[in-house]
């Protein structure tokens, strides 16, 4: 546990507000990850522990080095939410579709990144997916995609903030965030579900 314990101490950050799957999966479960009752209560989570229990520890830890910018070319489509499948196998179920737990979001709201280690951002990028894309039955491509927000750069701080507008978007969708870090070529992709009202 304390070497699980000092990846998190190390990592680097997330979007928390919506909460990315791991985030929300360690939110949730962090402190009862053994709890059988999981596996009935919260499934997409339980399948993700089972998978590799280092992805929900590590939930700040979701980057690939030296992309330079090229994001489509380096995560495959079906790869978003694992960031291409970075650190070998071990995002690889945050891929996987179904019932992930969702929050509830007004159209128009404000994403959260929280940055541990104060890296500074270059910029953020922010996608909603379409209008009819099912979430629940069909791993995530960039085709499913539609950029609502661009920023600038963010100089370092614990959190990036930034508006985010869905449109006439309704019911479940996935947020899908990049966030460029400042510090060196390191880009972090995030995947969070929500159900707009």
């Amino acid at each position: 546990m304390a070497s699980m314990m000092t990846g998190v101490a190390q990592a680097h950050g997330s979007t928390v507000d919506p909460p990315t799957r791991n985030y929300g999966c360690w939110q949730r479960w962090g402190s009862d990850f053994q709890n059988p009752t999981m596996a009935q209560q919260d499934p997409m989570c339980w399948q993700a522990w089972q998978a590799d229990t280092t992805a929900m520890w590590n939930w700040n830890g979701l980057y690939r080095e030296g992309v330079a910018g090229n994001h489509q070319g380096a995560i495959p489509n079906g790869q978003l939410c694992s960031g291409g499948r970075t650190g070998g196998m071990r995002y690889a179920a945050l891929d996987n579709p179904g019932q992930w737990k969702a929050a509830t979001k007004p159209r128009q709201f404000t994403l959260d990144i929280w940055d541990q280690a104060r890296h500074g951002a270059d910029y953020l990028r922010v996608y909603v997916t379409k209008q009819g894309y099912d979430a629940t039955t069909t791993p995530l491509g960039w085709n499913h995609l539609d950029l609502v927000a661009t920023t600038g750069r963010y100089a370092p701080s614990d959190h990036y903030r930034v508006a985010v507008n869905a449109g006439s978007r309704t019911g479940r969708h996935v947020v899908y965030a990049i966030w460029q870090a400042s510090h060196s070529d390191q880009s972090y992709y995030f995947c969070s579900d929500v159900i707009f009202q």
